[in-house]
């Protein structure tokens, strides 16, 4: 028996919505530059030289001081020799005047202005004595009353004196040691010591 509502009709399927265009791809614009903070300002590992460099460095540098500070240390402005000690027992007083002659040589190159003139003295025993230089108007009268001073001695060389560059002088200084005179006769050495004016090293001449 046939349908009386006659043959199914079929219906029509849904259609599925179609993917819509996928959006134009666009040209990759140029690349700006790349600040990189690390490279750009490095690390102290990549800008620092290795530390046995520096450690070098730092010795070659300490070496130059040393050089340059011993060129330039202070240095007597002359050298000289004591040519000559005649010494007497000075009567009642327990001491001894002694005539010291010396040659000195002005080694720089400026005048040597002489300040102050001493004699020194080391005994026996090792002890050390200084003695101012009389004045040289007071020489006549010593060598009167003292004649074996004036044997080997020269002119008196007072303060204020002048010795010009490369110059060299033979002079005498008269001392008086508070000593006996056969104690100063076993001196270890006795010498000469001149401070020049504007100097921090003196002249000295021992024997």
């Amino acid at each position: 028996m046939s349908d009386p509502k006659g043959p199914s009709t079929p219906k029509p399927s849904a259609a599925k919505p179609s993917a819509p265009d996928a959006a134009p791809v666009q040209p990759a614009g140029p690349a700006g530059p790349t600040i990189r903070i690390g490279e750009e300002f490095g690390t102290a590992r990549k800008n620092l030289p290795p530390a046995r460099i520096v450690l070098i460095a730092v010795a070659a540098v300490l070496v130059v001081v040393a050089i340059a500070s011993f060129l330039k240390r202070a240095k007597p402005q002359a050298s000289g020799t004591l040519d000559n000690v005649a010494a007497v027992e000075i009567p009642d007083q327990n001491s001894s005047m002694v005539a010291l002659t010396f040659t000195v040589h002005n080694t720089s190159d400026k005048i040597l202005y002489v300040h102050t003139l001493q004699g020194v003295l080391k005994q026996a025993n090792g002890e050390t004595a200084s003695a101012d230089a009389v004045s040289a108007v007071d020489f006549d009268r010593y060598y009167q009353a003292f004649p074996s001073l004036k044997v080997g001695s020269q002119p008196a060389l007072p303060p204020e004196t002048k010795i010009q560059p490369g110059e060299s002088v033979s002079r005498t200084i008269i001392v008086a040691f508070l000593v006996p005179l056969d104690k100063f006769n076993q001196r270890q050495s006795v010498g000469v010591t001149i401070w020049p004016y504007d100097e921090t090293v003196p002249v000295t001449m021992t024997k």
